[in-house]
């Protein structure tokens, strides 16, 4: 068996255990954080028993002897699009899961939701030897194996990386090829940055939410007297110390630099989606697309 059809098995293993769950409990909550009321107006049409009476336009109504309400261009189809910059940073875990499992998890399980309601689901994936488009598609199908694309993508390796091949989103390609108000979520542990070029225009022209997994470590220094861990991204192990005053005041000044371009990237704080490797992924989208409908 390939790599995709083991990842379609998966998927289709993921698909039976949320279902219930999608269906249920996070149905509700993700409609309503993409949805919403609308951004754009599209056209009147007839009121329907049921449509909301806020809608309603009274100048056409009253000239057509009959309720007609104005019809917004979000309800008429969401276009959900990830972002999925394979760092090789993602690789690392110190617990029992890697950033990177928990992200395409949630790749996955996003994938699974957009299917059930019916929207349409594309993917940019990109990494530091390659990147690739999927575009947009309806219908579980098709959906399914756009996410088992993403799946099967092998990490990139150390003895691949170098200064000058580290991640490159190409957001050009996004602009030019996603439909205005689609909703964009980019997925990465988010590594101290700046904002990409045109990210401005790309606030402007999408609706951005940023999808960010953290391990353990990268909070809290871990406490163990001394420890040695994997570095992914130099390929080398690294040893740390909890009682080296030097390595704790790097991590701290690194936690508070990653925060900060963090929340420059993403202002808003319902934008910003953020899990560790320990949480559960359903609980985590749960708990944020409720927070989303609150508002």
């Amino acid at each position: 068996m390939n790599q995709k059809a083991k990842s379609l098995a998966l998927l289709r293993r993921l698909e039976w255990g949320v279902k219930h769950a999608a269906e249920s409990i996070l149905g509700g909550e993700y409609r309503s954080a993409f949805r919403g009321r609308g951004m754009e107006f599209d056209q009147v049409v007839k009121y329907e028993y049921g449509d909301d009476v806020r809608d309603i336009d009274w100048n056409v109504t009253a000239r057509l002897g009959e309720p007609y309400r104005k019809k917004y261009i979000e309800e008429r189809e969401v276009t959900l699009i990830l972002v999925f910059e394979d760092s090789p940073s993602l690789q690392f875990g110190s617990g029992q899961r890697a950033k990177r499992e928990v992200l395409m998890e949630i790749a996955g399980l996003l994938g699974l939701l957009s299917a059930l309601n019916r929207d349409r689901f594309g993917i940019l994936y990109a990494s530091p030897t390659t990147h690739w488009l999927r575009e947009p598609v309806r219908g579980r199908g098709p959906i399914l194996h756009s996410c088992a694309s993403l799946m099967a993508q092998q990490p990139t390796s150390w003895e691949e990386i170098t200064e000058q091949n580290q991640v490159k989103i190409p957001w050009k390609l996004l602009f030019h090829t996603a439909p205005r108000h689609s909703v964009i979520l980019w997925l990465n542990d988010f590594s101290p940055r700046s904002a990409p070029e045109g990210w401005a225009s790309l606030q402007k022209r999408y609706q951005m939410m940023g999808f960010c997994v953290e391990d353990p470590w990268e909070i809290q220094f871990p406490q163990e007297a001394s420890l040695t861990a994997y570095d992914p991204i130099g390929g080398a192990l690294v040893r740390l110390e909890s009682g080296s005053a030097s390595q704790r005041e790097a991590h701290q000044s690194w936690v508070k630099e990653k925060t900060s371009s963090w929340i420059n990237l993403f202002p808003d704080r319902l934008a910003r989606f953020k899990i560790d490797t320990k949480e559960d992924v359903l609980d985590a989208l749960v708990k944020f697309f409720r927070a989303r409908m609150n508002r």
